[in-house]
């Protein structure tokens, strides 16, 4: 049949997890990368129960698990070290998963070996260039080198930056957000923890911002900190210079512990200048498509959409953008792409759209509380019952989004 052959640009979580979810389908693709090698970067993630769903249907979820950091909840606590708040992130008994704090590229790697278990080819050192045509028959696009590749259909999981997105929306550019995390580890034997501390947590301070500390690996002998700092848009080369400059990041990261525990003051004073890294926030604008006019190109991921850092559910959006586009692609042939995707996209950007007022309202309860009234006015309430959240019924889902 046509759509049985599908070109996945980008190697990363969302590419590698469509390549497996649409193998599961009986549909075969071939991924390409512009990196030579696999990824091998980004720091710890935490990834919820929907994701972890996936992930066990994919058959990693039991190696994934034994590399990662189970946790139920984020916990808040003001700058004296008052608990305040929590934010649940799974829950065994309720969701059937944990929350699990994770490196990225544990999950990268368990991908890739199931991929190779399927014999789904991965081709590296393959920079996708541009889209030359798009048909009933299939699309045909080039690569960087020069060289042209065909398939039934094409799907850039390219992230943010993304170039398949120029040929389905070309008007819509990420926008920087202004802000920036500045991370770094420091082995959890350097902080003495009160007993039943509990992690992960953000510690917030009104004058100071507020200080992440998550624990990293199964006995959780590594611990993160993280802080946010507001900052203009840089070039390329800015960039790279800022992210170059480790003992000023360490510098910013050390900035205002006074005013905070000495857990936080004990975690800073242990970093070391080479553990630092940063990461700019971009956003992608919300798009009315995510799929070409003929249907034989899509993208997903942060290709298609941006999830706000404090609902903590990028990554996960991504797994089940990935695996509901394949579920639906099973379900029909080429001739009807066009018809069927944009519903895909109008249930997705449904869900999105909830996590995005259910991040606002969580930011809010955190707030004054004149300002929580003001944004409750805005933006609505949540009932903060996660189930819809964290225990879809995938299949069921997309049956309700064809049947729309």
């Amino acid at each position: 049949m046509a759509h049985e052959n599908v070109a996945i640009i980008g190697a990363g979580l969302s590419g590698l997890t469509l390549a497996l979810s649409l193998h599961q389908q009986n549909i075969s693709s071939t991924v390409y990368e512009v990196r030579s090698a696999p990824i091998d970067i980004g720091g710890a993630i935490t990834v919820s129960p929907n994701a972890l769903q996936i992930i066990d249907k994919l058959g990693i979820y039991e190696n994934v698990l034994s590399e990662g950091y189970p946790c139920e909840a984020f916990h808040f606590r003001f700058q004296d070290d008052k608990p305040f708040d929590t934010y649940e992130i799974g829950s065994v008994s309720k969701y059937g998963y944990p929350g699990l704090r994770v490196y990225r590229k544990v999950l990268i790697k368990e991908l890739l070996a199931k991929c190779a278990e399927k014999n789904i080819q991965i081709i590296f050192g393959k920079k996708f260039n541009r889209i030359l045509s798009e048909s009933e028959a299939g699309v045909t696009w080039e690569f960087e080198d020069g060289t042209v590749g065909q398939a039934a259909s094409l799907v850039g999981a390219d992230g943010i930056h993304s170039l398949v997105r120029s040929y389905v929306h070309g008007d819509i550019e990420p926008k920087f957000m202004n802000v920036m995390a500045i991370g770094a580890t420091v082995p959890t034997s350097k902080v003495a923890l009160p007993k039943d501390y509990a992690l992960p947590v953000t510690i917030m301070s009104k004058t100071h911002g507020a200080y992440i500390l998550a624990p990293n690996f199964p006995d959780g002998s590594e611990l993160v900190i993280v802080k946010q700092r507001r900052i203009e848009e840089h070039d390329r080369e800015g960039w790279k210079h800022l992210l170059a400059d480790k003992e000023g990041s360490v510098e910013f990261l050390r900035q205002g512990t006074e005013d905070f525990p000495e857990i936080v003051r004990q975690a800073v004073s242990a970093i070391t200048p080479e553990s630092v890294s940063i990461w700019p926030f971009y956003q992608v604008p919300k798009m009315d498509k995510w799929t070409s006019k003929g249907g034989r190109v899509s993208m997903l991921g942060d290709a298609a959409h941006a999830i706000p850092p404090s609902s903590g559910q990028g990554a996960n959006q991504v797994f089940e953008d990935a695996y509901t586009y394949a579920l639906i692609r099973g379900q029909c042939d080429g001739d009807s792409l066009d018809s069927v995707l944009p519903k895909w996209q109008r249930g997705r950007q449904e869900r999105i759209d909830r996590l995005i007022t259910l991040a606002q309202q969580m930011n809010a309860r955190r707030l004054p509380e004149s300002g929580q009234n003001e944004l409750t006015e805005v933006i609505g309430t949540e009932d903060f019952n996660m189930e819809w959240l964290f225990k879809p019924d995938l299949e069921k889902m997309i049956q309700t989004w064809l049947a729309s």
